[in-house]
């Protein structure tokens, strides 16, 4: 049985299934509840029959994992060798996850450290790459917990939506309260700041608002060696044209991943969602 620092993240770090397994990085899945069923994000729950609930204005709410997950994930993660487990989490503004896996590492029978990164989607992604990169070097759990820490503070994470509807039923948008009035005549584009979602610029088109994005995007990640991340929901053309576009523009690109986000992040943006995660290595 090997002995090694153990990372935990949850199911909106949307890292692929291939990166995961080959990392050993494993994810306690949140919760969607459609009408009256509650189902897990991942593997209940495909973001197209997300998308097609949101677009029948069926009721659609999240919820974070129970403590009592994260303990069983924490005793099997333990059993299978692990003597300290970093946990990460997308931000605890967004979600109770983070409060669940602190409440859950207190029973652990190993060591656990919990961080609430302040980030979503392959933003949190990269950082549980960070830390499970350092494991797997020798590294010790704080040693871990300082490298996500430092991906964290690199990484920037820009969206543009079709509307802010999702994002204002769901109570997830903050200061981008003031964009409600406008909603209907502009496309907004929004940023990831203090682990809240604040509004970035508004635009009057969906094409020029996805070129600003892509702008923005490139002028963040400069010329120095960065991974980057395009995320949607139910736009695969858009996501995959503007990904093509940056691996042109970005000549310090190391790596980049296409994904549509999962059920989780998706019934608070709404089908058209497109992201671009930046983080320098």
């Amino acid at each position: 049985m090997s002995r090694h620092v153990a990372i935990v993240t949850d199911s909106t770090a949307y890292l692929p299934q291939g990166t995961m397994e080959r990392h050993g990085i494993t994810a306690v899945p949140l919760t969607v509840v459609l009408g009256d069923r509650a189902l897990e994000e991942g593997t209940e729950i495909t973001a197209r029959s997300l998308a097609q609930a949101l677009q029948k204005r069926r009721p659609v709410t999240t919820s974070r994992p129970s403590p009592q997950a994260f303990a069983e994930h924490y005793r099997k993660v333990a059993e299978s060798g692990a003597t300290g487990i970093v946990s990460l989490h997308l931000s605890a503004e967004l979600s109770g996850t983070y409060d669940a896996a602190v409440m859950a590492a207190r029973e652990s029978p190993v060591p656990v450290r919990v961080v609430d990164t302040g980030m979503i989607a392959m933003a949190l992604g990269f950082c549980a790459l960070a830390a499970a990169e350092t494991a797997e070097t020798g590294g010790t759990v704080d040693e871990a917990v300082t490298a996500a820490e430092k991906r964290a503070a690199g990484t920037f994470a820009y969206f543009y939506v079709d509307t802010l509807d999702y994002l204002r039923r769901g109570g997830r948008i903050g200061a981008a309260q003031a964009l409600l009035g406008s909603a209907l005549a502009v496309k907004p584009l929004l940023k990831l700041v203090g682990g809240r979602i604040e509004p970035l610029e508004k635009v009057r088109t969906a094409s020029k608002a996805i070129a600003r994005l892509e702008e923005i995007a490139a002028d963040r990640a400069g010329s120095a060696p960065v991974d980057i991340a395009v995320h949607h929901l139910s736009a695969p053309d858009r996501a995959s044209a503007l990904a093509d576009r940056l691996r042109v523009r970005v000549t310090g690109l190391a790596d980049l991943h296409v994904s549509e986000v999962g059920a989780v992040i998706g019934a608070h943006t709404g089908p058209g969602l497109l992201g671009v995660v930046v983080s320098p290595r």
